[in-house]
């Protein structure tokens, strides 16, 4: 494994001088950070500031430090108690990473993926009982008869960080399906230890309706106890046809879930061409896909005749036309910069940036787009202990990268 300890070689007064503070594009202040036409050419915003919203700017000089490298296609990114990182590759394989850029072996105990596509090791998670119980939570393709599906698993991970034991899938979504794309699939811990899944539809056109049928668990959020078992008080216990472990549906392919300190679960999906989406994500709501969405198909007919809202479906809070196709997410509670505190910062991967949503109650009304000199596609973000943002790009050679304000 090449390990690379490289800070970005830009002193502070160039990089404001070239690109503002942050390495963005100078742009007036209030203006939208994206300036490309609309894919969705014809569509209308049903609210003020739901895309495009005016662009703020950090006044802090920040620069990125490589702290690693070497790695392959790293997809989730999480912290352990100790200041280490716990980083999935989609092949397969756990490593752990410390602060300094030393990359373990891969930990091994891990279930078998499926790699193909856009399959593999997904997200991992600390459990929020680590320091008694050192249990990690994983998400993967699972290779099954006929085909694959996302599941979830968990295991108590070693005292010297070698290996998992007792592995148990305690989430097996259904139906199988033998394709290769939208998997999904973020994880988060609610404040009360609830265990929420994000799940993407599959992707082909067979499969799409499957995001509107409570019988199936493709395109839809799930909350589950940390056990697997099923909460009480889930939205669809008890009614007929429906999967209980279901929290809302009509998604797309979600990759990024985040949980503020209140309860409120936001996630992030990928649109097709225009439409990738930030949602307040509420139990029991429909979201719409494929019935209503923003953008356009790939091939650049309209999605459904171009439907953009409908009675009963839930509108997003925030989307992005032409897309940014977002990784994972995090809501920033740290200290290095106090002015983001409750902010979304969302990874990208097309457009290589971190993109930071300034929150109004539930309305986004400012946004920033950070680390764009990296120039790499940016997988997942979290936050260390000290308030640095810290990110993977998703790249044969991926990378661990800490984002840092320049004292």
């Amino acid at each position: 494994m090449r390990l690379l300890a490289l800070a970005v070689s830009v002193s502070a007064v160039a990089l404001a001088a070239a690109c503002g503070a942050n390495g963005q594009d100078e742009a007036r202040p209030g203006d939208p950070v994206e300036t490309r036409p609309a894919n969705g050419a014809n569509q209308q915003p049903a609210f003020a500031g739901q895309t495009r919203a005016p662009g703020v700017r950090t006044e802090v000089v920040m620069a990125h430090t490589v702290v690693a490298s070497g790695l392959v296609e790293p997809w989730g990114l999480a912290l352990l108690p100790d200041g280490r990182w716990l980083v999935t590759e989609r092949p397969g394989r756990l490593r752990i990473i410390t602060a300094q850029g030393a990359v373990g072996e891969p930990i091994t105990g891990l279930p078998a993926v499926d790699p193909r596509g856009q399959g593999g090791l997904l997200d991992v998670v600390v459990g929020p009982g680590f320091s008694e119980d050192r249990m990690i939570y994983w998400s993967y393709a699972e290779p099954r008869e006929g085909g694959n599906a996302t599941a979830v698993a968990r295991g108590r991970l070693s005292d010297d960080g070698a290996r998992v034991e007792d592995v148990q899938a305690i989430f097996r979504a259904i139906p199988t399906y033998d394709g290769t794309l939208h998997y999904g699939s973020s994880l988060a811990f609610a404040p009360d230890g609830k265990l929420f899944i994000t799940l993407g539809e599959r992707s082909d056109a067979p499969m799409r309706p499957q995001a509107q049928d409570l019988g199936s668990h493709m395109g839809k959020t799930i909350r589950i106890n940390a056990d697997g078992s099923v909460p009480s008080d889930n939205p669809f216990v008890g009614r007929a046809g429906a999967l209980p472990e279901i929290w809302s549906l009509g998604h797309r392919n979600m990759q990024g879930i985040a949980i503020a300190a209140d309860g409120r679960v936001w996630t992030v999906e990928h649109g097709t061409r225009g439409g990738d989406e930030v949602n307040l994500d509420r139990a029991g709501l429909n979201y719409g896909w494929p019935d209503v969405a923003y953008g356009v198909e790939y091939r650049g007919a309209a999605i459904n005749a171009g439907i953009t809202a409908r009675e009963g479906i839930e509108q997003p809070a925030y989307y992005w036309d032409p897309v940014i196709a977002p990784g994972g997410m995090t809501i920033y509670d740290g200290a290095m910069f106090p002015g983001w505190r409750g902010n979304l910062l969302v990874a990208g991967l097309k457009e290589k940036h971190i993109a930071r949503l300034v929150l109004e109650g539930n309305r986004v009304v400012g946004e920033e787009r950070l680390m764009t000199d990296l120039g790499e596609r940016v997988r997942d973000v979290a936050v260390a202990a000290d308030g640095a943002v810290w990110a993977i790009t998703d790249e044969t050679n991926g990378k661990l990268v800490r984002l840092a304000a320049v004292n």
